[in-house]
């Protein structure tokens, strides 16, 4: 039988709408408290300061839309969110604005987020989000927005739309690589710097909801709307394979919430 879940450290309280993002960063402690942010559904941002267990602000840039995916760059400096009102927001949260320093319009109407690599240059990052084509993936220079690539499955592969994406750059090559998963189950490998697809493996019968790679250990998994995580890896020639396939079992049916509960 399975244990029962840890009892929270606390529980925190006041955002006022159902909580649909979830962003932990606690790096540079010497000079900022870890902080967490979250995305609503009412379209605010809060950022807590896990010290005090208060928010120390809350950003307000997306029309009462809801926000689904928060990111943190540069050591908290820098905040990325994306939203239902087709926007993706940039603030300097070390100038303590309340609004956005700038924004990217997106083009598609999914709900996939988008995904970030920091490059070498200081202040500048490459960016993956969904195209304006349903099955495209449109990758950016930032902050001049400046396209490097859209990429593009074949013609009749029927992947469907991109639900998921994760960027990185492995140590034995000059160029970024794209992980992304799409609406028909599959995941495909794509060389940014090249423009062409490496690998593809169909390992769900439904949509790629998330995926997460280890790129020390050549690692990854996915998870489905058919409450199914494929784990699989990546060998040295660039191809996907799977390795196994767990199933879970959700216990208990929860309404969306506007508090949570932070555990050990």
């Amino acid at each position: 039988m399975a244990l029962p879940p840890p009892p929270p450290q606390f529980v925190l309280r006041g955002s006022q709408s159902a909580v649909n993002t979830l962003h932990f960063c606690c790096r540079n402690k010497a000079h900022n408290p870890p902080r967490l942010f979250s995305g609503s559904l009412s379209g605010l941002i809060h950022v807590w300061n896990l010290q005090t267990r208060r928010p120390d602000t809350i950003l307000d840039g997306h029309a009462g839309q809801s926000v689904y995916w928060v990111k943190t760059l540069e050591d908290q400096c820098l905040l990325l969110s994306q939203g239902r009102d087709l926007k993706l927001c940039l603030w300097d949260l070390a100038e303590g604005r309340s609004a956005p320093v700038d924004s990217l319009s997106l083009d598609s109407v999914g709900f996939c987020k988008g995904s970030v690599l920091p490059e070498g240059t200081q202040g500048c990052w490459l960016l993956a989000v969904p195209g304006k084509g349903m099955d495209e993936v449109q990758v950016l220079d930032m902050p001049s927005k400046t396209s490097v690539c859209t990429l593009k499955p074949e013609a009749g592969a029927k992947a469907g739309m991109p639900m998921c994406l994760e960027l990185w750059k492995p140590a034995s090559s000059s160029g970024p690589l794209l992980l992304t998963g799409y609406e028909d189950g599959s995941i495909i490998l794509w060389n940014v710097s090249e423009r062409r697809m490496l690998s593809r493996l169909s390992c769900h019968k439904e949509p790629v909801m998330s995926l997460d790679f280890d790129s020390g250990r050549a690692k990854g998994v996915s998870g489905s709307s058919e409450k199914v995580l494929c784990v699989w890896s990546l060998d040295e020639q660039q191809n996907l394979k799977s390795l196994k396939v767990l199933f879970w079992r959700l216990t208990s049916q929860r309404s969306p919430s506007e508090e949570f509960c932070l555990q050990t």
